[in-house]
This record gives structure tokens, C-alpha cells and sequence, in this order.
């Protein structure tokens, strides 16, 4: 059975899905990329294998995507954004605007029928409003990641954090804390401020 293998080293996560000739997904598996992403990626689809009980001479193909798809062997390399909007239209047919909220950067990508990329958008340099920047937060209010969402939304009302900067907006972050202000409100400043950045990427997309 031929089977074929993606693979996205992004710059906090490394994702690997196993696939059959018809496209449908036979296994995934995720893990931190750290320091050495090709060695992670090989790790998840020797994992992949494994479980599916298939050999490397069953593979039919690899692509690679993310941060680190020029570092590993694959038989061909395609762009985030091409995949991300390739994807989305096998998946949803209908959908035209992808949002990417990634460890360092954020996208919003305008897809037309078929998966082609009409435009993109991404942030600048600074990682505000990223991933990395929520986890940056949660780690200052002694928050764990997937509970970031739960909490903000019991807020009755949001403390802005208004700082572009990561590492500004963490000693915002900690002057509210002092103040006394609930996590709550804070966490729910936090995501207001992730959704403004985001939608100033779209309205630079064009989107209506």
C-alpha cells in the first residue's frame, strides 16, 4: 500500500500526517521542534509507520512545509501559506479567509476557489500577537496555555494591554497583576489584543 507523508517543522511545533493514495488521513502525530526539527520530524514518521505496521519502502512520497522544510529531505518543498490555503480548500470548499496564529508569526490569507493564494499577510519581525506571545503571558500569570481561553472569556470586562511588544507587554502584564486586577481581566485584554492584530492583518489583505 503506497502511503504518503507531510511534514511541517514550524518554529515551536513539528506536525506529521500519514496519508493514503485516496488522501484520507491514516495518522498524525505532533512534538516540540527545540534545536533539531529534522531529527524530531524523522522520530514522528518512524512513529507513524510504526503504528500503521508499514515499511519507508511503502512511501510514496514526502512533502515538507514550515520553518525548517529546507532541512529536511523531502521530496518537495511547498510554502506555509500554499499548503495552509491548499488544505483549507480540499477541506472546506467554501471558506476564503485563512487565519494562522503560529509560534512566531501570524498569517491571514485570502484563498480563491481551488486553493490559490489572491493575497497574504503577515506580521512584522515582532512576535506580538503570535503564539509565543500568548505563551509568554500565560507563563507571567502562572497560567497553563489551554486555559487561557476558559478563563478570559469569564471576564466581565477587559484590561486593555496595549504594548506591541512582547516583552513590554509582559511587564504590563505583571504591573496589572500588582495592581490587583483579576487574571480574568487581564487574560481577556490578552486576546483582545491577539484579535486586533489579526484583524489589522486582514484589513491589509483587503478584506471587507
Amino acid at each position: 500500500m503506497a502511503v504518503y507523508i507531510g511534514v511541517d517543522i514550524g518554529s515551536m511545533t513539528t506536525k506529521v500526517v500519514l496519508v493514503n493514495k485516496e488522501g484520507e488521513l491514516l495518522g498524525r502525530a505532533t512534538a516540540r521542534t527545540g534545536y533539531r526539527g529534522k531529527e524530531v520530524a524523522q522520530r514522528l514518521i518512524e512513529q507513524l509507520l510504526e503504528e500503521q505496521s508499514l515499511s519507508k519502502d511503502e512511501v510514496g512520497a514526502t512533502v515538507a512545509t514550515g520553518y525548517g522544510r529546507v532541512t529536511f529531505p523531502a521530496d518537495r518543498e511547498v510554502s506555509e501559506i500554499t499548503c495552509q490555503a491548499k488544505g483549507v480548500a480540499h477541506l472546506f470548499p467554501t471558506v476564503s479567509t485563512v487565519i494562522d496564529i503560529g509560534g512566531q508569526d501570524s498569517k491571514v490569507i485570502r484563498v480563491l476557489p481551488g486553493g490559490k493564494v489572491l493575497d497574504f499577510a503577515m506580521n512584522d519581525k515582532c512576535a506580538a500577537g503570535t503564539g509565543r506571545f500568548l505563551e509568554v503571558m500565560a507563563a507571567a500569570l502562572e497560567v497553563p496555555l489551554e486555559e487561557v481561553g476558559p478563563l478570559a472569556v469569564q471576564a466581565e470586562k477587559a484590561c486593555p494591554v496595549s504594548s506591541f511588544c512582547t516583552v513590554f507587554a509582559e511587564s504590563e502584564v505583571i504591573s496589572h497583576v500588582s495592581q490587583g486586577i483579576p487574571k480574568e481581566q487581564i487574560l481577556a485584554g490578552i486576546c483582545d489584543a491577539v484579535a486586533s492584530r489579526v484583524a489589522a492583518l486582514a484589513e491589509r489583505t483587503g478584506l471587507e
